[in-house]
C-alpha cells in the first residue's frame, strides 16, 4: 500500500512524485525563459542576436493577439520556449506567468500520468 499516493486518486505514489519533480523543474525553465524574454531587447541590435528580427516579431503579434492565455499552450512541443521567451519581452507579471504555466504543466502531467497507469 506504500506505493501508493496518500491523495486517494489511483496513481503510484513515485509516478505523482515523479510527474511532481518535472512539472516544477519545467516551470523553473519556463521562468528563466520569461527572464531571458525580459533582457533580450537590449541585445537586439547586436550581430550575432540569436533570434531573426521577423520571427521574434511575428511571435509579439501572436502573443499580443491572444494575451496571456497563450501561455496555456506553453507545454506544447516547439512552441512552449518561443510562448514563454515573448511572454518576458512583453513584460507579462511574473506571478500570472508563473501561474498560467503552472496549470499548463499540471495538466499535461495528470494526463500523462493517466495514460502511463492505465487510467486513462
Amino acid at each position: 500500500m506504500d506505493e501508493w499516493s496518500s491523495a486517494g486518486d489511483g496513481f503510484p505514489s513515485s509516478t505523482v512524485a515523479d510527474y511532481r519533480s518535472q512539472g516544477a523543474g519545467n516551470v523553473l525553465g519556463y521562468t528563466v525563459n520569461w527572464f531571458l524574454g525580459r533582457w533580450i531587447e537590449r541585445f537586439r541590435s547586436r550581430r550575432r542576436f540569436p533570434v531573426k528580427p521577423g520571427a521574434l516579431e511575428r511571435g509579439q503579434r501572436w502573443y499580443s493577439r491572444y494575451g496571456k492565455w497563450s501561455l496555456l499552450a506553453s507545454w506544447l512541443p516547439i512552441v512552449g520556449d518561443p510562448i514563454t521567451v515573448v511572454a518576458g519581452v512583453l513584460r507579462e507579471p511574473l506571478p500570472n506567468f508563473v501561474l498560467l504555466v503552472a496549470i499548463a504543466k499540471a495538466g499535461r502531467y495528470i494526463v500523462l500520468a493517466a495514460a502511463t497507469t492505465g487510467l486513462a
